[in-house]
């Protein structure tokens, strides 16, 4: 049977053989070569002789067929009109490959593969006109400069995120704590198709499971690991954003905090992030000074001078937006967003989101007066 399994299916058994964590499940797969038919293909006594292997996991690992029908997951894909990934894949999250338990696998509806720089926007599900009203307008904008606004699905503050990115055309991605076929909470159907529509909806969770305890911090460590910062807008001290804001921490991602009133309980998880270091955001600038400021800190590589120089090497992959700014700034001008726009006769979003794309690009870089100029 396991000569008959492809690497995929291989892989989606693992994933969905219970109470067996991620961690496990790589340090396996390091021991194996990375080969998960060689998992199945095993023994007891060698499975058993990886760390963190007992006599509970070997068992689960040898008796698979019994706690997973194959086929019938297949179908579910199918009628779902889903896929399943692995970080074998172009349409698995670049960073989340680089934390300590990446999933081993997704399902995912939508066909959006992530080519775009994801930050996460959460907060709490009771929260207030405030928070929505900022929750959406940070999701429009960062979606309006380039980047791919992740979020939970979640009632409150994800749903406004959502909404926000959505409201702009932009992309969006809902990480689910359950499986990939239920819908939680059931009045955001229509928000899970439209992001399934343009963006991506993912799960680590097999077809049927519902969001319990364990699933929802599993589901919030994805949400941090798949984004370059984490956006808090409202929480209190033991909500669920704190728990992806601490994930974000050991994660290595920027962590952003919006204030709020000192006497609203919403507030006090922001403020305790603020006062431990994450940084008071403002607005949008704050998180693309943030990942300027990081960018500008990694080392350059050092080039021959008959080599092509970087513009020369990117210029192929501007789309045409880009490519019209980056004309605009020959001569070494220095020009701002309304000399850009009256240049290129783009709409202000557009040079907005071309500029954002060119500065992570390295090819400009913002003047402390506002202005732009080519590196």
């Amino acid at each position: 049977m396991i000569d008959l399994l492809t690497e995929r299916q291989a892989f989606m058994v693992l994933n969905d053989l219970p109470n067996i964590g991620p961690i496990t499940l790589n340090r396996l797969l390091e021991e194996f070569g990375g080969d998960p038919r060689a998992i199945l293909d095993t023994n007891k006594h060698r499975l058993e002789s990886v760390r963190g292997v007992g006599p509970e996991t070997s068992a689960a690992l040898l008796s698979w067929r019994t706690h997973f029908d194959l086929p019938r997951e297949e179908a579910w894909l199918v009628k779902a009109e889903a896929s399943f990934i692995t970080p074998r894949d172009a349409g698995y999250p670049r960073l989340l490959r680089e934390i300590n338990d990446p999933p081993i696998g997704l399902y995912r509806k939508g066909d959006y593969l992530f080519e775009q720089p994801c930050i996460a926007v959460v907060g709490s599900r009771r929260t207030t006109l405030y928070g929505q009203a900022i929750a959406k307008k940070l999701g429009a904008q960062l979606a309006q400069l380039g980047f791919c606004v992740v979020s939970g699905l979640a009632r409150g503050i994800d749903t406004a995120a959502h909404e926000g990115a959505l409201s702009v055309g932009g992309k969006t991605a809902a990480v689910l704590g359950c499986g990939i076929d239920i819908v939680y909470p059931p009045e955001n159907l229509d928000l899970y198709r439209r992001i399934a529509a343009t963006g991506a909806v993912l799960s680590e969770f097999p077809f049927g499971r519902k969001a319990d305890r364990q699933s929802f911090p599993m589901r919030n460590r994805v949400v941090s690991g798949m984004s370059e910062g984490v956006v808090v807008v409202e929480s209190d001290v033991q909500g669920g954003a704190m728990i992806t804001a601490r994930f974000a921490g050991e994660q290595g991602r920027l962590i952003f905090a919006v204030p709020g009133r000192i006497d609203q309980a919403t507030s006090y998880g922001c403020h305790q992030l603020i006062r431990d270091g994450a940084t008071l955001l403002t607005s949008v600038d704050d998180i693309v000074a943030e990942l300027s400021y990081l960018n500008g800190l990694h080392p350059k590589i050092a080039t021959l001078t008959d080599e092509p120089s970087l513009l020369e090497q990117l210029l192929p992959q501007l789309d045409a937006s880009e490519q019209k700014v980056m004309e605009s700034f020959k001569g070494g001008a220095l020009l701002g967003i309304d000399a850009l726009t009256a240049l290129t006769n783009f709409p202000t979003p557009i040079v907005a989101a071309a500029l954002m794309s060119l500065e992570l690009k390295k090819l400009v870089s913002k003047r402390a007066d506002g202005t732009f100029e080519a590196r």
